[in-house]
């Protein structure tokens, strides 16, 4: 399965004939499809989740539409397969599709039928019929997940000038992002609507608190949402403070977020460089997970270092204080990606350890640049965007507040500032008093992790090196040029990853493309397969001698049946999840029975091709990001996050060291000629340019990547939140305000 972010839905697909499914046969009743336990290696989603003080998603303005969430649907199994074999033949020799054919028809006569009525029946009672599956496809990876899973966003500088001052931006973002939360916590934050469309607002509660912890048998999710720290990390050293008080407020000002992490930026660049590498703990998160499974047991025996662990764990988020200030967007983009490579008297001091990338990570450059990297098992693109949205939009909001109180807020949930009781004799803390003074984490270094962080390090290196990350920030025009020429902007540059790709090589390539489909309960992505028959035709006529008019009108096929595949995959009719969750329940049945084979449609060397993504990308597209990417999901593949603006199209591309550079040419050569190509049928005696200009302006835009979301008007009460810590919960709530060495801020300064 995919690990990107999703895509907009678009055009309404056509009907088409199907072949008929014969009589189906009887089921047997003895084996039974059952979520497995944790322990084994098939296991359900192992999902851990403490007191939450929203204890359920249902209710409040957040949660509103969630209890009337349609399922996603389980599509025929006849319509599946005939998606199926549309997608795969593009990608195959005549004699492969024909195997590919015959392996279809056997599984429509034998085992479909009956994993069809199974999987009905596993579906009855859970949200979602793909989510144990999707999660157990994420949760059993063991490869690292830097450049694998992790994806990145770099979003657009802060336009208040005093903001491009690290601190500054980073205590900024900080507390955007605990209004989000505390919005979020008491259910007034307003909820995703996609063209008139409420979405699916499960994935949220998985996106703060939230940690990957890896196991000998995959990795678990555990959520905390008694959370009230965070962490921040800055020259690989790591610290903490509190946020939020017992009630559910907020503990800081803005400005003491300033001085906390000034105080912290001052203290972490007091560690010796030879010191750095050797306490650089957060470089075992990029390690192959079942070796980073057992390094961690190993620091779990330590009580000093389990308790470590603990902080990092439940914090709401990281906040990377990178020592850095890249500029240009190749090195923005690998920073935000993987972090940077650089040796300095034999060791590493690079970004690249000043990270812990099983958890939302927060970065900010010394020059004020900013980025999210963000763990991708329990959430997707699109709820990371609406995240980095609304604190982009805050922190400029907030600007404008200082210059007009008349300014509207963009979080209305009531934020009571937390009123801090008077310390005790001798200064100590009453028990109820959040410590809002950073504490740095501390370490006991013993031999094993010693030589785990050393060659996790050599092994990231190496990984990074073998990558290559450049981008192209095309300003030749955007969605008006694209949506003027009455095409479907993501279609038209779906099309332009084909012809490049194809005038390169020569070839058509497996492509994917996520769609959304968080229009359903617990919905998450489907697969797109961008290159068609269609696409196939065009790309063949636009490396030829065929006269312009020709190539446009190979072309609009191409984004005409691409707008297709869209409308169905955003309605759940694709072939990838549903084959996917099939395979998973015949394996759950029939997988310990050594006599039984799996069935021939997958192990057909078409379904094979089809998991095998060379050119894997996807559309995310908001006024907050200047730029998005991931790495490539296979070997010899690109990784391509593009967002599309009005006036041009950002494309972030990787590989591992194909001719990343010179596909991106490619691709600009591309979109340079086909822009000609337009211009030239659209306006063949020609027209001066302020007459195509106010042409382009009358025409109604189409919405393509997610553009803002539709949230309707932010019309809330002045109920405040009264979240205070019931006895049952403070039972069961560590207390974390004692771990580590605390830093004096005076000092510090």
């Amino acid at each position: 399965m995919q690990g990107n972010p999703e895509a907009e839905a678009e055009a309404q697909p056509q009907p088409e004939a199907e072949p008929k499914l014969e009589a189906e046969p009887k089921l047997e009743t003895e084996p039974k499809l059952e979520p497995q336990p944790v322990a084994t290696k098939t296991m359900g989603p192992a999902i851990e989740t403490r007191n939450q003080l929203s204890p359920d998603m249902t209710g409040g303005i957040t949660f509103k539409y969630q209890e009337k969430m349609p399922k996603l649907p389980i599509p025929p199994l006849n319509d599946t397969i005939k998606r199926y074999l549309e997608v795969v033949k593009p990608l195959q020799t005549h004699t492969q599709h024909q195997a590919t054919v015959a392996a279809a028809e056997e599984f429509l006569t034998n085992e479909g039928p009956e994993l069809q009525e199974r999987l009905k029946t596993y579906a009855t009672d859970k949200s979602s019929y793909i989510e144990e599956f999707w999660y157990d496809s994420y949760l059993q990876y063991t490869d690292s997940v830097v450049l694998n899973l992790n994806p990145f966003f770099l979003l657009e500088d802060d336009p208040t000038p005093n903001r491009n001052d690290q601190v500054v931006r980073a205590a900024s973002l900080v507390t955007s992002t605990l209004k989000f939360i505390h919005a979020l916590r008491t259910k007034q934050l307003e909820p995703d609507v996609f063209r008139g469309t409420p979405l699916d607002m499960s994935q949220f509660e998985r996106l703060f608190a939230t940690a990957r912890l890896p196991t000998d048998n995959g990795c678990t999710i555990s959520t905390d949402n008694l959370s009230r720290h965070v962490v921040v990390v800055a020259h690989s050293q790591f610290y903490h403070f509190e946020v939020f008080d017992d009630d559910g407020n907020i503990a800081l000002s803005d400005k003491e977020i300033v001085a906390n992490l000034r105080a912290i930026r001052d203290d972490a660049a007091k560690t010796p460089i030879t010191e750095i590498a050797k306490h650089a703990v957060g470089v075992l998160t990029t390690e192959n997970r079942r070796v980073w499974a057992t390094i961690r047991d190993s620091l779990n025996t330590n009580e000093i270092n389990a308790e470590a662990l603990g902080v990092i764990d439940k914090a709401l988020f990281v906040v990377c204080l990178d020592h850095v200030a890249p500029t240009s967007s190749d090195d923005l983009s690998t920073n935000m990606l993987c972090g940077s490579y650089e040796i300095r008297e034999g060791v590493q001091v690079g970004t690249c350890t000043n990270r812990w990338y099983d958890k939302l990570q927060v970065i900010v450059c010394e020059n004020g640049s900013a980025g999210i990297n963000f763990e991708h098992t329990g959430v997707d693109g699109h709820t990371v965007l609406r995240f980095v949205s609304d604190i982009y939009t805050d922190t400029i909001l907030r600007f404008a507040q200082s210059i007009s109180s008349q300014t509207r807020t963009l979080f209305h949930s009531s934020i009571a500032q937390s009123r801090r009781p008077p310390t005790l004799p001798g200064g100590r803390l009453s028990p109820a008093t959040p410590d809002i003074n950073p504490r740095k984490i501390e370490w006991v270094m013993t031999p094993e992790v010693r030589t785990g962080i050393r060659f996790a390090e050599t092994r990231l290196s190496d990984l990074i090196l073998q990558n290559d990350v450049k981008v192209l920030e095309f300003d030749k025009y955007g969605k008006s040029f694209i949506t003027n020429m009455k095409l479907s902007p993501d279609a038209f540059v779906q099309m332009a990853f084909q012809a490049a790709y194809y005038g390169l090589y020569g070839k058509v390539e497996c492509t994917y493309e996520p769609a959304m489909t968080k229009a359903f309960l617990h919905g998450r992505t489907e697969a797109i397969r961008s290159a068609t028959l269609e696409s196939t035709d065009f790309v063949k006529t636009f490396c030829s001698d065929a006269p312009p008019t020709e190539k446009l009108n190979a072309l609009r096929k191409a984004i005409k049946k691409h707008s297709v595949l869209t409308r169905a995959c955003s309605q759940g009719l694709g072939q990838d999840r549903h084959l996917y969750a099939l395979e998973c329940v015949w394996k759950r049945l029939y997988g310990a029975d050594r006599d039984r084979r799996l069935p021939r449609i997958f192990e057909d060397k078409g379904w094979a091709t089809l998991n095998h993504t060379i050119i894997s990308t996807s559309n995310c597209g908001n006024p907050a990001l200047r730029l998005f990417g991931f790495g490539p999901v296979v070997a010899n593949g690109f990784g391509l996050g593009y967002i599309i603006k009005d006036e041009g199209i950002a494309f972030c591309a990787s590989s591992k060291h194909r001719q990343t550079a010179r596909f991106l040419r490619t691709l600009k050569s591309y979109l340079v000629e086909v822009q000609i190509m337009l211009q030239n049928e659209r306006y063949p005696t020609g027209v001066s340019a302020s007459q195509r200009l106010l042409e382009m302006e009358e025409q109604e835009s189409m919405l393509s990547g997610y553009g803002y979301f539709d949230a309707g008007g932010y019309e809330f009460g002045d109920e405040s939140y009264n979240g205070t810590m019931k006895e049952e919960e403070a039972k069961h709530h560590h207390d974390y305000r004692k771990v580590g060495k605390r830093l004096v801020l005076s000092e510090l300064k």
